[in-house]
């Protein structure tokens, strides 16, 4: 799993960085077949948003959440992605 974290009007810094990671990390217990992962952070204002996208073998999944605060965007983000990836799994195990 390749994991690409970038900032748009913001510096992505080590502690930051870490968070991702630990929080997709999860990701990769659920599906194991996920090969790409891009995760843009991005500050409007007074809005914080997180923003991903995951390419696995048959689909791509984008997710998006905001939140005031950047770590509990994150947070958002991946448990949306996590529910996701579990449906994604399960119509795949369907057929």
């Amino acid at each position: 799993m390749q994991l690409t974290v970038s900032g748009h009007h913001v510096e992505v810094t080590d502690p930051l960085r870490e968070y991702v990671e630990q929080k997709f990390e999860r990701l990769q217990r659920h599906f194991d077949q996920i090969t790409n992962i891009e995760v843009t952070l991005i500050v409007e204002k007074m809005e914080q948003k997180a923003e991903a996208k995951i390419h696995i073998s048959g689909a791509d999944i984008f997710a998006h959440a905001e939140s005031e605060d950047m770590y509990a965007a994150i947070d958002s983000l991946a448990d949306k992605l996590d529910r996701q990836l579990i449906k994604h799994k399960e119509k795949n195990r369907g057929h």
